[in-house]
């Protein structure tokens, strides 16, 4: 860790070292570059991108690939209106040249209420599904008489109408994230140069980042999906500027100190290094733990959140250190640190803070965990669950011709489940299916080219995504088991959403212990100690479930979403206590450090104190760059971002500031057990006016 920051901040050669850093980082980006911009390339968009591996419905889609007609995906025209026959009979020849080739278009079916028609029209995937979707569109748009109504929809609609959202998501996400970052730091700073430098390693990070994913997607076999590297960049940014803001504080503290800068920087990174460290492998370990997901997109999410935290934190400690360095101090104009000029720390808010939680630190930790325990009360009332319906902020055409289908025909029309058996049984799963209660009629398919395997396609009474409808999947595969040698495997939407599911339960109890023990054990390597580890992680499981709590208020009363995407909890938990633990590494890193050149009790104040401001800083960041998954018009990014949004407002402002400062006064030495510091090691334990006396006991 402390060799390549040495060579950077002032040891023999460090003076040519920085020029070489800044020269290796400028010839990888420019060597590098056209890589970063292939990243989508390697995205995996195929059926089961999203589902849990091995699950039921992901084998169907692999056996699908076995037909002719896995080349196929249908849209959907629904007509509704007087007049919707005369429209879909003018419709018919414009559409029937948009038909997968061989494929004819089949009749219009019209509904058992006679208010609506409804045509499937076979599309290829061979074309460009989303350009065929919008043919379809401007078709069935164009020349409706007053009071005739034609949505395009189906499994083509609906992929077409996702695509479109990822399409422009990461450009989307990288200007808005990149403004936030910006103005955030033009404020902290209040410099007219300063912020460019943390900006700028970012963006070192992040064409390392892309380039890392995408060679790592092509010839590693990282899944990589478009969920997982829109948020990607996100993750970047706010982590790579929360390590710039803690380092460069400590660098500017450090000017004061020394004269030379170089010295000043090696100062800042040996000190503030083993923080950045651990931080970078707290976040790096916990992504990576959704390794051990079933959920695709979950182990997508994970594994490229945790390259580029390691690449963020590569930049971080070498190429912005030499760009510090070679601008001098005159890059923090107006408010140059001069050598040897006090560093004023007791007219802070953050002295002003810690002076209040030292007089009563037991009633201030019993209050705070007191209100992260009130809004955590909200978690347990959740809704979870969206169906295809509600996972956009705002309806588009395919879930509008989806509620028109569900209105006037059996729910399940557009989206029938399909069931792949072996050709000779058929019949037999055929007759086995046909009297499940939930199944409105069963069709036959196609066969394999060698005749082997068959297809059935199951129209279901219910709507794909709905609870009655997953409940029917369930006696489906009941009902297909007792044929004798059929191999039957029950797919399609319905069973893929009852699959993820099941998925994201069991990957709540398996990921989250781990990801508990990984960062318990980083904690007990950081701080020596297993007391305050024990502790730290307690208030950011606490500091979660509030999160959890609060974003749940306002997902039901302020944006007003049906439910909580089955993937939250988790992601949230791993982002939450990933990123959330960092603020705590921060804070007690310096808080063990100045405990054992002042003492304890005014060790946790100096350590608050000192922190303060670029911790807060660091949290206001993260915080405003996970936001703009707000206005992303998929719910459950938006859910993303706001739960990690108030999550991490709530360990900045409440559990770093408030409670662990208060639990280690109260505790004191006992804090640190077992290590060194609790039995006396370091400088002798003082209360806060600087006397030798011991605390009494506060009683509340």
């Amino acid at each position: 860790m402390t060799t390549l920051p040495k060579r950077l901040a002032g040891a023999p050669g460090g003076s040519r070292g920085k020029w070489f850093v800044l020269l290796a980082w400028l010839i990888l980006a420019v060597a590098l570059g056209p890589l970063a911009g292939k990243l989508g390339e390697v995205e995996e968009t195929g059926p089961n991108a999203f589902l849990p591996r091995g699950a039921e419905s992901a084998k169907v889609n692999t056996e699908l690939e076995k037909f002719r007609t896995d080349t196929l995906m249908p849209a959907v025209v629904v007509y509704t209106g007087e007049g919707a026959a005369a429209k879909a009979g003018a419709d018919r020849p414009r559409l029937a040249p948009l038909v997968a080739g061989g494929e004819q278009l089949p009749p219009a079916v019209r509904s058992d209420d006679g208010e609506a028609l409804m045509v499937v029209v076979p599309l290829s995937y061979e074309d460009e599904i989303t350009d065929r979707i919008e043919e379809l569109r401007d078709i069935a748009g164009a020349g409706a008489p007053p009071g005739v109504r034609a949505e395009v929809g189906g499994p083509a609609g609906s992929l077409t109408d996702s695509v479109a959202v990822f399409d422009t998501l990461d450009s989307t996400l990288m200007i808005a994230t990149g403004l936030v970052v910006a103005v955030l730091l033009l404020i902290t700073y209040r410099s007219p140069l300063l912020w460019l430098f943390p900006l700028l390693s970012v963006g070192f990070a992040a064409v390392l980042t892309q380039v890392g994913t995408y060679l790592l997607a092509k010839y590693g076999h990282l899944p990589v999906d478009p969920q997982s590297a829109g948020i990607l960049m996100v993750l970047v940014f706010g982590v790579g500027t929360d390590y710039a803001l803690l380092l460069i504080a400590r660098y500017r503290e450090e000017l004061h100190r020394q004269e030379d800068r170089h010295e000043a920087m090696k100062t800042a990174l040996r000190r503030s290094g083993p923080a950045i460290l651990a931080s970078a492998g707290t976040v790096a370990v916990g992504l990576a733990a959704l390794a051990f997901a079933d959920i695709n997109s979950s182990r997508s999410m994970g594994l490229v959140g945790a390259v580029g935290v390691v690449c963020a934190f590569l930049a971080m400690i070498t190429v912005l250190p030499a760009l510090l360095v070679i601008a001098g101090r005159w890059v923090f104009w107006p408010f140059v640190p001069r050598f040897g000029a006090p560093i004023r720390k007791e007219a802070t808010v953050w002295s002003r803070i810690g002076a209040l939680v030292a007089r009563r630190p037991r009633w201030s930790w019993l209050m705070s965990a007191g209100v992260t325990g009130v809004l955590a009360l909200s978690a347990f009332g959740i809704d979870m669950g969206l169906r295809q319906s509600e996972i956009f902020q705002e309806k588009p055409e395919s879930v509008v011709a989806q509620e028109l289908i569900s209105a006037h025909y059996p729910s399940g029309a557009s989206d029938p489940a399909k069931i792949v058996t072996r050709a000779d049984r058929a019949v037999d799963v055929s007759s086995a299916v046909r009297d499940v209660r939930g199944v409105a009629r069963v069709e036959d398919g196609d066969r394999t080219p060698d005749g082997r395997l068959a297809t059935l396609q199951v129209v279901l009474a219910d709507a794909p995504d709905s609870t009655a409808a997953k409940d029917t999947v369930d006696r489906l595969r009941d009902a297909v088991r007792t044929v004798d040698g059929a191999g039957a495997l029950v797919g399609g939407a319905t069973a893929q959403t009852l699959d993820t599911q099941r998925a994201a339960d069991r990957d709540l109890r398996t990921v989250i212990p781990v990801v508990l023990v990984v960062v318990l054990v980083i904690l007990i390597l950081l701080l020596r100690a297993l007391v305050a580890p024990l502790l730290l992680l307690a208030t950011v499981v606490l500091s979660y479930f509030a999160a959890l709590g609060a974003s749940n208020l306002l997902f039901e009363s302020v944006f007003g979403f049906a439910g909580v995407d089955w993937s939250i909890p988790l992601m949230g938990f791993v982002f939450l206590v990933a990123l959330g633990i960092d603020y705590n590494i921060f804070l007690m890193h310096r808080v063990r450090e100045e405990a054992l050149r002042i003492g304890h009790a005014r060790g946790v104040l100096e350590g608050l104190t000192s922190t303060g401001g670029v911790i807060t800083s660091a949290g206001v960041v993260l915080a405003a760059t996970f936001a703009v998954f707000a206005a992303l018009p998929l719910v459950t990014m938006a859910q993303m971002g706001v739960i990690v949004g108030i999550g991490v407002l709530l360990d900045t402002f409440l559990v770093r500031t408030v409670l662990v400062p208060a639990l280690a006064l109260d505790l004191g030495r006992r804090f640190w057990w077992p290590g060194s510091l609790s039995v006396g090691g370091g400088a002798p334990d003082r209360t806060v006016d600087g006397s030798a006396e011991e605390r009494a006991p506060e009683r509340v």
